[in-house]
């Protein structure tokens, strides 16, 4: 689904790296598990900015490789403008929809942050800083689905999502059947048109191909998430912002600086209250904004399969089934 590993491990403007209890530049998990205690295997940081750190060598990990991972993520700068309203505008301008519909942030330069059972054993660059992240906002969209699974609102992901949404969005014999979960792992052959942008705007596979049967063709399409985004506001029936921060971001310590957009015309009224409908990324401007460290707490209760502390925020079932890569697309 759309929170796999390659999500959570880098944005498009800077690196988050995270090392998990498994592998860590190369030291089994045995050898890490001899470094490390009970209590530093479930170490989750506070709120705020102290985070404890251990030296490479009280990990288990080589030095010298680490310093080399450091030195790549630094010399491996993303080749785009600090300019972003610039470099977006430049990266749909062959596009047959160019117009950037959502809020754009200028760039800072390559940050990270490398964690071991939860401690820091690298940080290089800015990690405060706030810049856009593009594509990661797929995995906290991902996960507001999984909120909406866990709490019941969303009763089976292979449920229709007709059966939820009733806004002429799947009413159409295309869409009709389409599920969560061939929505969700872009295999929902969506067709329509949402926020002035129709479904060919970014057929990637081919803008002139005949649709497939949902779930039987993958394609990545960010007018097909954006639906997905506005499904998920018409199921909880609040802004997933909202729900992201009360649930997820606010008990895992995050800052309160990340923010999450959409576009200026991707607003709509649900009992009565005029509510935005987010971005599942920057393709158009807009998605999630947020720091590395904001970054790495969520990588972090990701790989503690959705606990935090002696709180399940998330199921684990659910960091299972949104970690397992599609079938179609591994």
């Amino acid at each position: 689904m759309f929170a796999r590993a390659r999500h959570l491990a880098g944005g498009s403007c800077f690196v988050v790296a995270f090392v998990a209890a498994g592998y860590a530049a190369g030291v089994p998990l045995a050898a890490a598990q001899q470094s490390a205690s009970v209590t530093e295997q479930s170490y989750y940081p506070p709120s705020g900015d102290s985070w404890a750190r251990r030296r490479s060598t009280e990990a288990g990990i080589d030095s010298a490789r680490l310093a080399d991972a450091v030195s790549f993520a630094l010399a491996n700068e993303i080749p785009w403008l600090r300019d972003m309203q610039a470099q977006v505008a430049k990266n749909v301008a062959a596009e047959p929809y160019p117009d950037v519909l959502g809020p754009v942030k200028d760039r800072g330069g390559p940050s990270g942050i490398i964690l071991h059972n939860g401690y820091v054993v690298a940080e290089w660059g800015d990690t405060k800083r706030v810049d856009m992240t593009f594509s990661v906002a797929k995995s906290y969209l991902a996960t507001t689905a999984g909120l909406a699974l866990d709490r019941g609102l969303i009763r089976d992901v292979r449920d229709s999502v007709a059966r939820y949404v009733n806004d002429g969005g799947f009413g159409s014999a295309q869409n009709r059947a389409i599920t969560w979960h061939q929505l969700l792992n872009q295999t929902s052959e969506w067709e329509g048109t949402l926020w002035d942008k129709p479904d060919v705007a970014d057929r990637r596979a081919g803008r002139d191909r005949t649709l497939q049967t949902p779930g039987t063709f993958w394609e990545y399409n960010d007018v097909r998430v954006n639906r997905a985004a506005l499904a998920l506001l018409r199921v909880f029936k609040e802004p997933l912002p909202v729900v992201l921060k009360r649930e997820i971001m606010d008990p895992i310590g995050a800052s309160p600086t990340w923010e999450w957009h959409g576009y200026r015309n991707a607003y709509v009224t649900i009992d009565g209250t005029r509510m935005p409908s987010v971005s599942g990324g920057g393709h158009w401007g807009g998605g999630v904004w947020a720091s590395t460290r904001d970054h790495a707490r969520f990588g972090l209760l990701m790989s503690r399969g959705g606990k935090w502390r002696d709180k399940q925020l998330l199921s684990e079932r659910w960091v299972k089934m949104a970690t397992t890569p599609t079938d179609m697309k591994p």
